[in-house]
């Protein structure tokens, strides 16, 4: 699912649904269309879990006022009784919860931005169609593959390396996946310039570059995500929801000369960030990263150890927490363009809303804890020594 739509989880205290249309209709959820009324729940709220081996059902061919790929994301995080349950009913269910969850703005954005996409859509020809569809033996080396399939630890760790704390980086894709998707982004661009039609850009820090979701690749974006990145998140970044990554934002990001030449201190909007270099040829453009740090504390100073500088090679990932402060020194020379994909987690986003202590994963909470845990271990001897004073 692409940045159109992320999940949702709704807290009920009570127990008891409720109507946010407004209908009367109270505890059962009534198709409109068709009379039915269906049975009851305890409460509208969803698994913190996905049921990984359950397959979803399709919702393209209906008229849905939130992104179909969203209903069937969200579908793996129903209770157990309604996995199985008729498609209207399932749709009903998780409707009722995303209307409680997204604004009335926020639903005619995402309505204004499914419309953007299939204007896109309906209008671009794809140079590369074999691109749309995920073809794992094509797109990837097979070292990597390997490693997905024995899925643990181990394998993960065999084909990475970890040279700075929580940065990860291995060998991913293959050149002709490389050389196609560059094709691929070069004819769209082609046909921006053409048809001057007006495109979004992939964030607020980059002027050039494209949302790869916005003309079509976002379902293969999504298998690679829930394929691919999840099962590695899942061991390297629990603690920020890496089991739970169910949805994305894929783009790629143009530096140059007469591009973005650098990219300045920042975190990503993501829970996990797969950066993938695709190429040409160039020089400079390093990442450096910085240390990871909460909203709190993202603009505090940087410690020695946290200090680490990544130089970019065609096909080879990084990987590391969205919340991983980094930037992009300048592009000295050549072209330097790179496959960015922030994976996010709804779970993890509405449990940080209630999260007091980050120190499981922010390097400053973790200093603080332990400098007041020193502090507490030295007042407490502090203390023994003189009750044992005054003892003698």
């Amino acid at each position: 699912m692409s940045q159109d739509g992320a999940t949702a989880m709704d807290w009920k205290k009570d127990g008891q649904s409720t109507n946010p249309t407004g209908n009367g209709i109270g505890n059962c959820i009534r198709n409109g269309s068709n009379g039915v009324v269906y049975p009851p729940y305890a409460s509208h709220r969803l698994r913190l879990n996905p049921s990984v081996d359950h397959k979803p059902d399709n919702y393209d061919d209906l008229q849905l006022d939130f992104s179909p790929l969203l209903f069937s994301s969200l579908e793996r995080y129903l209770p157990p009784a309604l996995l199985n349950s008729s498609r209207d009913q399932k749709v009903h269910y998780m409707r009722e919860i995303l209307l409680r969850y997204f604004p009335e703005g926020e639903r005619t954005r995402v309505q204004k931005h499914r419309e953007y996409r299939q204007k896109i859509i309906s209008n671009y020809q794809p140079l590369h169609r074999e691109l749309y569809t995920m073809h794992a033996q094509n797109f990837f080396v097979p070292s990597f593959l390997k490693a997905i399939s024995e899925n643990s630890e181990e394998s993960f760790r065999n084909i990475m390396s970890e040279p700075s704390p929580g940065v990860f980086t291995f060998e991913m894709l293959q050149p002709r996946f490389c050389e196609m998707l560059l094709a691929e982004v070069e004819n769209f661009e082609r046909w921006v310039r053409e048809t001057k039609f007006r495109i979004m850009r992939p964030n607020t820090m980059n002027r050039f570059g494209a949302v790869l979701d916005d003309f079509g690749l976002d379902a293969m974006l999504e298998k690679l995500m829930e394929d691919f990145i999840r099962p590695i998140s899942r061991v390297f970044f629990t603690e920020v929801g890496g089991s739970t990554l169910d949805s994305h934002h894929g783009f790629v990001v143009e530096y140059g000369m007469d591009r973005d030449v650098d990219l300045g201190f920042h975190v990503d909007d993501s829970e996990v960030t797969l950066n993938v270099c695709l190429g040409k040829q160039f020089s400079g453009g390093e990442l450096f990263f910085r240390g990871v740090r909460c909203e709190k504390h993202v603009n505090v100073e940087t410690q020695p150890e946290e200090i680490f500088d990544y130089a970019h090679a065609m096909g080879r990932a990084v990987l590391h927490r969205g919340r991983h402060r980094h930037g992009a020194r300048a592009t000295t020379s050549g072209q330097r363009i790179n496959l960015l994909l922030w994976c996010r987690s709804s779970v993890f986003r509405e449990i940080r809303k209630h999260q007091k202590d980050t120190s499981s994963w922010c390097a400053e909470c973790q200093r603080n804890k332990k400098e007041r845990q020193r502090q507490a271990i030295a007042a407490t001897k502090l203390e023994m020594l003189k009750r044992g004073a005054t003892a003698m």
